[in-house]
């Protein structure tokens, strides 16, 4: 059963910006929108498997630091090749200034 797990502080992510958060055997990167919303999606690249929390945050978007595909952070859309396969997403919610991932 889905239960909420406490990723960081609000304050811990700037704007257009994401930090890696992992959890058990999992990671996962957890986003800070323009219109300061927050998101989460799986750690790594559909494509190779490399982190993403390297990469470029711009326009709700994560560029892979790899191979250069791209991924709606909001959605997990892959939007750019050569990722394909659809980032998961998971929900977020912000209380008392910190961020929950529910996994």
């Amino acid at each position: 059963m889905p239960s909420w797990i406490s990723a960081c502080a609000a304050d811990d992510i700037d704007c257009e910006d994401l930090i890696r958060f992992d959890h058990g055997s999992q990671s996962f990167c957890i986003y800070r929108s323009p219109e300061d919303t927050f998101h989460a999606t799986d750690g790594h690249c559909s494509h190779e498997k490399v982190h993403l929390c390297d990469g470029l945050v711009m326009d709700h978007s994560v560029e892979c630091p790899k191979h250069n595909g791209v991924f709606d952070y909001r959605t997990g859309e892959a939007l750019r090749a050569p990722a394909c396969v659809n980032l998961r997403i998971y929900p977020v919610k912000v209380e008392d200034g910190q961020v929950f991932v529910q996994l």
